[in-house]
């Protein structure tokens, strides 16, 4: 092995052409850290399922890299098509039954057309990061897909996404948070993910209080430092997430309540009534269904429904497109568009109706 002199210190050289083992190691390690908890563990999820799929119909262990046929093979498996006998897919039944009762699968039947382009994606991200022969890229295996799309879309199997949780149903959630320290919690949490424009789950979980700057007696100024659409911190003006009025006061309440310093902001309530870890993503969820349920709504919001509700909310008051983008995040009107939900108050609907 060759030495290299630095600074008085004989050091092995390198070979420019591959990576040592503890190099390697780094970059995976910053690849994880890269990606957000949920996309990590989405990631985890779509590969046992790739490896179970593959045991039970192969069987033996999966080994990259796979060849286009096998891609294939998941593709008809997975996904109706239109026969002479109605909708069918090729995943034997007693492997789908194999696949749900050890809970690699939620549910028999079909995959959600959704979840199958995901698997997919993952498998080619995982031959990509190891530069191996990418079967996701094979003409046929491509080709394939598009024309499953469109078969879906001409059956009218597009999607259902949840209903926006504009300002009439948030307001009837609102009402059902109480003065105690979990009401109060919920009720900050609910106008906080939304005032500040629809925040994901994560990014409300993720707050922290050293990022949170009070600017008045109603007033704070919550700077998102990381965020699907700022994913590389960028320092952009957008970052700075104004909160005033009701969402100022319901956040001031629970901080004062849980006497909140630092740390996360959204933490657990305890059974003895205090203050605890800070929340999972999953329990935003689980606060807006909670909060849904008790006011007597439909089982039709979600999380997401906050993002939802909060454009088609600004668009429903005639707020500029820049200022909404502004506290979304997002870099473009089309992504924007794509979290709108028409509705019946929309002026578009009744252009020819008198005033």
């Amino acid at each position: 092995m060759k030495h290299l002199s630095v600074l008085g210190k004989a050091l092995p050289a390198l070979d420019p052409a591959q990576l040592t083992e503890m190099a390697s190691k780094a970059v995976d390690e910053l690849l994880r850290e890269g990606e957000s908890a949920n996309t990590q563990a989405s990631y985890r999820s779509a590969l046992r399922y790739w490896a179970a799929w593959y045991q039970l119909r192969y069987g033996q262990a999966i080994a990259l890299p796979l060849p286009a046929s096998v891609v294939l093979q998941f593709i008809v498996d997975h996904a109706e098509r239109t026969t002479s006998a109605g909708l069918q897919h090729e995943l034997p039944e007693a492997v789908d039954d194999l696949l749900v009762r050890h809970r690699f699968k939620a549910k028999y039947g079909p995959m959600a057309l959704s979840t199958l382009t995901h698997r997919i994606s993952v498998l080619s991200k995982a031959h990509g990061l190891r530069l191996l022969d990418n079967p996701c890229q094979d003409a046929k295996v491509r080709e394939l897909l598009s024309r499953t799309r469109r078969a879906y879309g001409k059956r009218g199997e597009t999607p259902r996404k949840k209903d926006a949780l504009t300002r009439e149903p948030l307001l009837e959630m609102l009402a059902t948070c109480d003065g105690s320290l979990r009401g109060l919690r919920d009720r900050a949490l609910l106008l906080f993910a939304f005032a500040t424009g629809g925040r994901r789950r994560s990014e409300v979980t993720g707050a922290l209080m050293k990022h949170l700057r009070r600017t008045g007696p109603d007033s704070f100024v919550y700077v998102l430092t990381h965020s699907k659409t700022n994913q590389s911190a960028q320092d952009r003006a957008e970052n700075h997430k104004p909160i005033e009025g009701q969402a100022a006061s319901a956040l001031a309440a629970w901080l004062a309540a849980a006497d909140i310093r630092e740390g996360s902001i959204f933490r657990q309530v305890r059974k003895n009534g205090q203050p605890g870890a800070a929340l999972s993503p999953s329990a935003v969820r689980d606060i807006v269904k909670l909060r849904a349920r008790l006011a007597g709504l439909p089982d039709n919001y979600s999380a997401h429904s906050l993002r939802s509700g909060f454009v088609t909310e600004a668009a429903t008051q005639n707020v500029p497109m820049a200022d909404t983008m502004a506290m979304t995040g997002h870099r473009s009107v089309a992504s924007v568009l794509g979290y709108y939900r028409p509705s019946g108050l929309s002026k578009a609907a009744r252009l020819l109706d008198e005033e």
